[in-house]
């Protein structure tokens, strides 16, 4: 088989972006950190350990008994797999005849305990599928949820060479930073990727977003000798658009061949990946020299200051580039981009679940879901508006059940974590309330209540108890069917403002 597209995609399970195998069922012949190391393996064939035969890869003992074996990966940035590659290069007469791959989605740091505990949910990616011997195994995968780990099970025993997990970063911006401040946005942690390069015959062009600086020349970006007319490029596709306003062009451990100059150009592509000689490319940095074995830093130099989803890094004419850094502010409709980007991902019992800490209409849930993924915050906000006009009487009072009584120290509705926190927050100011007000407040809703049917909804947002009060005595005047439909139009505010607080990265 050829190597498919899938692969120009991102190794999520890279050790330079701090993947591990942290469990297997057994490693008795060949560790299974092996699993994850860079480059082919390697075959010695004479060399033996006191356990067997050396083997370059992860290799468990002929099983005995009923079951199959299996290695947990944590991936090193949470993403979206959409394919695989089980190598069992030199595995001949010990390969396994089959293999399936599983994903759960936990803490990046869950303790092997906990993933192999049996309330750790596993989502099928890989249906069992057979191997080929001495071969690159490759499979797509086709699930549109992102995932924090990978189980990959061999039937029933044997070696496995190396396992690549290619797919699209979705990193866990709640853990780190929140997307606030300065981010390198061209960094593979955070989602940027290098979509294409004119040439990588040294070195693998993926390796200028990686973390942290070059272990060698090896660990670059780097080009054969150009004996012709012109120059090398990368393109690579930002994390999210923002402007920049510093880069650093890195050529560590390039001494006798870094590139003469560099070129830095940006584009604004939101709709896909441009191509090189794209017309809508604007100069960032100017053609300037480089250094061998140096990071260089720009700031002053820029030309401009506009969003850019993409950048162009030319080498002139040839050579090596270790890393390239491109740090931004994301605004925050950018920022909400990156947490639509979770929720999109998210797998169907945890969207229901942020969506039902939203809204507790069933009814517009489900509407929500059947449109996920949305792909943009306009067309989330959009969605929530169609189906709640589409929603009845009885999916109105569901939603109304899922609120505290305004007031409320002891909250009887059914909420989870989530919903409880941002009701907490949405009544800040009644919770300081004197004991008076708490009281009026109770009365109020004890009316409000008898004479309509269903608790008092209000979006309190920076409302404080007088006011509250005020509007509560004020809609007690109405008939019920008019002030159900100001009950609905409420309860939809705090749906809209509860999704711009679900979209935080």
């Amino acid at each position: 088989m050829s190597t498919p597209d899938f692969a120009s995609l991102l190794d999520l399970a890279s050790l330079r972006l701090r993947g591990a195998v942290v469990a297997s069922s057994d490693d008795f012949f060949a560790e299974h950190e092996n699993l994850l190391k860079p480059g082919d393996a390697v075959f010695l064939p004479h060399e033996y350990t006191s356990r067997g035969k050396w083997m370059d890869g992860w290799e468990s003992r002929r099983k005995r008994a009923h079951g199959h074996d299996w290695a947990i990966v944590r991936l090193g940035v949470p993403g979206v797999v959409r394919g695989v590659l089980v190598d069992t290069a030199f595995f001949r007469g010990n390969f396994p005849s089959h293999c399936s791959l599983e994903g759960c989605t936990l803490r990046s740091d869950a303790l092997p305990s906990e993933l192999t505990a049996e309330a750790c949910v596993w989502t099928e990616l890989l249906s069992r599928a057979a191997l080929n011997g001495d071969s690159k195994n490759w499979f797509a995968v086709d699930v549109p949820a992102a995932f924090t780990h990978v189980r990959l099970n061999i039937f029933p025993d044997g070696g496995v060479a190396r396992l690549r997990v290619f797919g699209e970063a979705v990193p866990d911006w709640h853990r780190i930073g929140r997307a606030l401040g300065e981010v390198d946005l061209a960094g593979a942690e955070h989602g940027g990727h290098v979509v294409a390069c004119s040439d990588m015959f040294f070195g693998e062009r993926r390796n200028l977003v990686m973390p942290d600086r070059a272990l060698n020349m090896g660990d670059g970006w780097e080009t054969r000798r150009r004996r012709g007319p012109g120059y090398d490029w990368a393109v690579v596709r930002l994390a999210a658009r923002a402007p920049l306003h510093r880069l650093v062009v890195d050529t560590h451990h390039f001494k006798g061949n870094f590139p003469d100059t560099c070129r830095v150009s940006s584009i604004d592509a939101a709709g896909g990946d441009p191509s090189h000689d794209d017309a809508g490319w604007r100069e960032l940095l100017p053609r300037t020299k480089l250094q061998a074995d140096a990071r260089h830093w720009f700031g002053d130099e820029l030309l401009h200051g506009e969003p850019a989803t993409h950048l162009l890094l030319e080498v002139h004419p040839d050579g090596g580039v270790s890393r390239l850094r491109a740090f931004g502010t994301l605004d925050d409709e950018a920022r909400k981009g990156l947490g639509l980007r979770r929720f999109d991902t998210l797998l169907p019992d945890a969207a229901r679940e942020a969506l039902r800490a939203c809204c507790g209409s069933t009814a517009w849930i489900d509407g929500m879901l059947a449109r996920r993924p949305f792909g943009s915050t306009a067309a989330l906000r959009e969605a929530a508006d169609d189906v709640w006009t589409g929603t009845t009487e009885d999916d109105w009072l569901e939603s109304f059940r899922a609120h505290p009584r305004i007031g409320e120290r002891h909250a009887a509705a059914a909420q989870g974590t989530v919903a409880k926190g941002w009701s907490a927050g949405e009544q800040a100011a009644v919770s300081a309330a004197s004991d008076d007000a708490r009281t009026a407040l109770a009365e109020v809703n004890r009316a409000y209540e008898e004479r309509f049917g269903f608790i008092y909804i209000v979006c309190a947002s920076g409302r404080g108890p007088d006011e509250l009060l005020a509007v509560a005595r004020g809609r007690l005047g109405n008939d019920r069917d008019a002030e159900l439909r100001v009950a609905a139009a409420e309860q939809h505010r705090i749906t809209r403002l509860r999704l711009e607080k679900l979209l935080e990265p």
